[in-house]
């Protein structure tokens, strides 16, 4: 059965910086892509960020990319965020996910694994 648990998630002021992990069991983690996702209260799950199973390929929303970091440690079984200048508009819980597959995808339902979720507050 796999599992995904985030941790890294908190409270910081506009410009700050968090790093989330996302630690993964039950599988091969090396075979798989994964996926990082938020949801903004009153909002849908969006895509934030995706990795493929190698690490060689990455991918960004908009709205996050040049202070966003998506990384991977196929011999610890983790995947990262690295978040960097935050804004208040980044105030999500913050999932980790992982398909069936070598690559991401941008949709939510295209997961079939997903973490609990971390909060992720950022104030002005």
């Amino acid at each position: 059965q796999v599992q995904l648990v985030e941790s890294g998630g908190g409270l910081v002021q506009a410009g700050g910086s968090l790093r989330l992990s996302c630690a993964a069991s039950g599988r091969t983690f090396s075979n798989y892509a994964m996926g990082w996702f938020r949801q903004a209260p009153g909002k849908e799950r969006e895509f934030v960020a995706g990795i493929t199973w190698s690490g060689s390929n990455t991918d960004y929303a908009d709205s996050v990319k040049g202070r966003f970091t998506i990384s991977r440690d196929n011999a610890k079984n983790t995947v990262f965020l690295q978040m960097n200048s935050l804004k208040p508009e980044d105030t999500a819980i913050y999932y980790c996910a992982a398909p069936n597959s070598v690559s991401y995808y941008y949709t939510p339902r295209k997961y079939n694994y997903w973490g609990q979720g971390t909060q992720v507050t950022v104030s002005s």
